[in-house]
């Protein structure tokens, strides 16, 4: 059994940290892969293997992906793990932590649930971009896509087609098209609704509309969506999770559910909702 170790850390507390995690899958006999740049970083044995492409993951036979962050290093992992459908395991040493399940201490505690099966697999919808110059070379996202104004002051406007249907033009200073799980994040930020993972949704979100009756609206994931930016100045910027591209603004963009899907391993006794009270603070009495 292997299992990828994955972190953007480079300090000396995840090295120990990790060399202890590691100690213990080797007590299991789990063979840790570690991410190239996490083994350069650190200074890892060169005992080690590694991977630093979907393929490597394919070719070592993988069995799980350990990624130690925050919920950006689980979008990430993304780029690595794309249609493979190896189960991640998130390790929270990052801050908020909604796609994050263990912390660091509960992850020593769960490795042998982790390899029994014993916890929960949530299967996570991804976003694919097209456009018709191809110009974005990882086209996927966890949590959303946004469409926003470049070097500029001024509003953008974004003519939105839902399955070729018109739906509005969004006069603001974006757009957000979010999954479920990124509906927990920037769109959540900008007044767009929280959707429970396990529904077939895309969310769009206005960023900062002109028009106050233009709000953010729910449709299915099997719709295409396309959009045409308008702008003062030639370009525009699109992000895909943390990854920012420059467009020019007569190159339109096409939104669709990916083939494949993430698949996080959850503990068993920690559902959405629990998380939600626990993050966003739900029930408790702040003016004390």
């Amino acid at each position: 059994m292997k299992a990828a170790i994955y972190s953007q850390k480079t300090d000396l507390d995840t090295f120990l940290y990790l060399s202890k995690f590691i100690s213990e899958l080797a007590k299991r006999n789990i063979e840790a892969v570690l991410h190239q740049n996490t083994a350069n970083d650190l200074q890892f044995s060169k005992d080690f293997a590694t991977f630093s492409s979907k393929e490597d993951l394919q070719n070592q036979n993988v069995d799980f992906f350990f990624s130690f962050g925050g919920d950006g290093t689980i979008l990430n992992a993304l780029i690595f793990i794309q249609d493979l459908q190896i189960p991640v395991i998130g390790v929270n040493t990052g801050r908020l932590g909604f796609l994050a399940s263990f912390s660091k201490e509960e992850i020593f505690n769960n490795i042998d649930n982790i390899v029994n099966g014993e916890l929960v697999l949530s299967k996570r919808s991804v976003i694919q971009v097209f456009t018709k110059n191809n110009s974005i070379a990882f086209p996927y996202a966890l949590n959303d896509l946004s469409i926003i104004r470049k070097e500029t002051t001024s509003m953008i406007t974004v003519d939105t087609y839902i399955n070729d249907d018109f739906l509005t033009v969004f006069w603001a200073d974006g757009l957000i098209v979010s999954t479920p799980t990124g509906s927990t994040a920037y769109s959540l930020s900008c007044g767009g609704p929280i959707i429970a993972p396990t529904n077939d949704n895309f969310v769009l979100t206005p960023i900062a509309p002109h028009n106050l009756n233009v709000r953010p609206i729910v449709i299915k994931d099997d719709a295409e969506i396309h959009l045409k930016v308008e702008s003062r100045v030639p370009q525009y910027s699109l992000s895909l999770d943390s990854r920012l591209y420059e467009l020019n603004t007569d190159e339109e963009v096409w939104i669709k559910k990916a083939p494949f899907e993430l698949h996080l391993l959850l503990p068993k006794d920690i559902n959405f909702f629990d998380k939600l009270r626990e993050r966003l603070l739900w029930g408790k009495d702040k003016r004390n």
